[in-house]
């Protein structure tokens, strides 16, 4: 049933075309020793913007600014992962909960365990990199000279 499945907020922090990346303590119930994007379970009464607020501070001591809504994929594991991308926020990075943090290259998705978590990856890039490429592009193209009388042949 979808009322059973235990909802997470996972939350993407990109730096120069690096994603953030947490290995996870080999003593965690889920997913032990794992590379994973770091997230955490909703607590009753959180919706999802309050719990990735709660989330960020507790796992890395930081707060979110701005942020989006990247997509929601269903784990193997009956959860609802509800991905966001965090564009800015405030604080220092701190580890407070994995085993290592560490920044990995877009290019670089296989250094990710979960497919789950290179899916969510690909959706962002989908969603707002080539969404951001296509609008460049075709507003250089609206500044660009145009020939609306091409010269016979």
């Amino acid at each position: 049933m979808v009322s059973d499945l235990a909802d997470c907020v996972i939350f993407m922090l990109f730096k120069e075309g690096r994603l953030l990346v947490e290995k996870r303590k080999l003593s965690k119930l889920i997913d032990p020793g794992l590379v994973e994007i770091p997230g955490g379970h909703m607590e009753p009464g959180e919706d999802q913007v309050m719990a990735l607020h709660r989330e960020m501070q507790e796992e890395l001591a930081l707060q979110p600014v701005s942020w989006s809504y990247v997509c929601t994929l269903l784990s193997q594991r009956f959860q609802k992962m509800h991905y966001y991308v965090v564009e800015n926020w405030s604080g220092e990075i701190q580890n407070n909960e994995a085993e290592a943090l560490f920044w990995i290259q877009l290019h670089n998705l296989s250094e990710l365990e979960l497919e789950m978590d290179r899916t969510a990856v690909r959706e962002y890039i989908r969603l707002f990199l080539e969404n951001e490429y296509l609008i460049k592009k075709f507003k250089l193209s609206l500044l660009a000279p145009h020939n609306d009388h091409p010269d016979p042949e």
